[in-house]
């Protein structure tokens, strides 16, 4: 596991000394991405950065959990939730 997880001040600020560009434009860059790709995972569509991630929306069906604190079974609905598959290149980061 990681030591420490980066924050997006500290990713902006990376990504502006690597590219020469100001924090602002890239904080902006980086706000634009991630709204785009909910836009478009909310309206269906699969959003791929072939290598790296993909998002797409995927169908739950209705199933049975536990309450963890009191052991109870409740009944949880059918609804959506957000897939994200890591690609290639960021598993083999991960080695």
């Amino acid at each position: 596991m990681a030591e420490k997880s980066i924050t997006k001040t500290e990713l902006v600020a990376s990504i502006a000394a690597s590219t020469g560009q100001s924090q602002a434009a890239v904080s902006g860059v980086i706000d634009a991405l991630f709204s785009t790709v909910a836009e478009a995972v909310a309206k269906g569509s699969k959003v791929s950065i072939p290598g790296w991630v993909s998002f797409e929306q995927v169908e739950t069906s209705a199933r049975t959990g536990r309450n963890p604190q009191t052991g109870a079974e409740i009944q949880i609905p059918a609804g959506t939730r957000v897939k994200v598959t890591a690609g290639a290149k960021l598993k083999a980061a991960g080695k």
